[in-house]
């Protein structure tokens, strides 16, 4: 199948994404698509062309970068899934409010206009802040489908959340299986949240399992901690979608 790979400016993410990438590509042809941030800034996690040419290198194709180059993903129907891993905060934001004026979230409209997954891997450090809304208004958007995703590190950056990225090709396959078989609307790969392993220096308990979500949007609950330790019931109920 053909699946576009769009990469956002997380830059600290791309050593674990990158391999994920290359995973994808021994089932299917991944065209990769960079934000103008990940294809034009250097960073101390790499320059803007060594990211470029391995993801060219891993894919066999050069990646996608401008408004242009990805509009035609729609009309022509040029992709099965859209990827979009490490997704920046600012990208998520834009995907909620339906916002275009990118790469990256013009690959996802046009995309989405043929009612075909977009796979979303969220890294950003006020998830569960400011961007807490757009994550929301996204859960119940359909043929969205977030990977699962975790505090990678509750002490010392409480807000952050970053996807596990080694679930993306599960995420992927079950959400194109979701559109093959059932034509459902899209959901959470579940369970949604999950279990970052904490260092002896945090003191804090570990994040339980906490939202479980059915593809038809069925209320699910499980317990969680918060990051100030107190136990919290999370609720998951959506309406169900027509």
């Amino acid at each position: 199948m053909e699946i576009g790979f769009a990469m956002c400016g997380s830059f600290c993410t791309f050593s674990q994404v990158f391999p994920i990438m290359e995973e994808i590509t021994k089932q299917h042809h991944v065209i990769p698509i960079f934000s103008h941030n990940a294809a034009s800034m250097d960073s101390r996690f790499g320059s803007a062309k060594a990211h470029l040419s391995r993801a060219a290198e891993i894919c066999g194709t050069q990646p996608l970068m401008t408004i242009e180059s990805v509009e035609p993903i729609g009309p022509k129907k040029l992709l099965d899934a859209l990827v979009i891993a490490p997704c920046t905060g600012n990208t998520l934001a834009k995907l909620a409010c339906s916002i275009a004026d990118t790469s990256v979230t013009m690959a996802a409209k046009s995309h989405l206009r043929n009612g075909r997954p977009v796979i979303i891997a969220i890294s950003t450090n006020d998830a569960l802040a400011g961007a807490a809304q757009n994550i929301g208004k996204l859960l119940v958007r359909k043929h969205i489908y977030f990977v699962p995703f975790g505090q990678d590190d509750p002490v010392r950056k409480p807000t952050s959340i970053v996807a596990d990225f080694t679930k993306i090709p599960q995420t992927l396959e079950e959400a194109l299986a979701d559109f093959a078989q059932t034509q459902l609307p899209g959901a959470a790969s579940r369970p949604l949240l999950y279990r970052f392993s904490i260092s002896s220096s945090q003191t804090r308990p570990d994040a339980s399992l906490g939202i479980f979500q059915s593809p038809l949007g069925l209320k699910a609950i499980s317990s969680a901690f918060a990051p100030s330790g107190i136990q919290l019931r999370l609720n998951c109920c959506v309406k169900k979608r027509q």
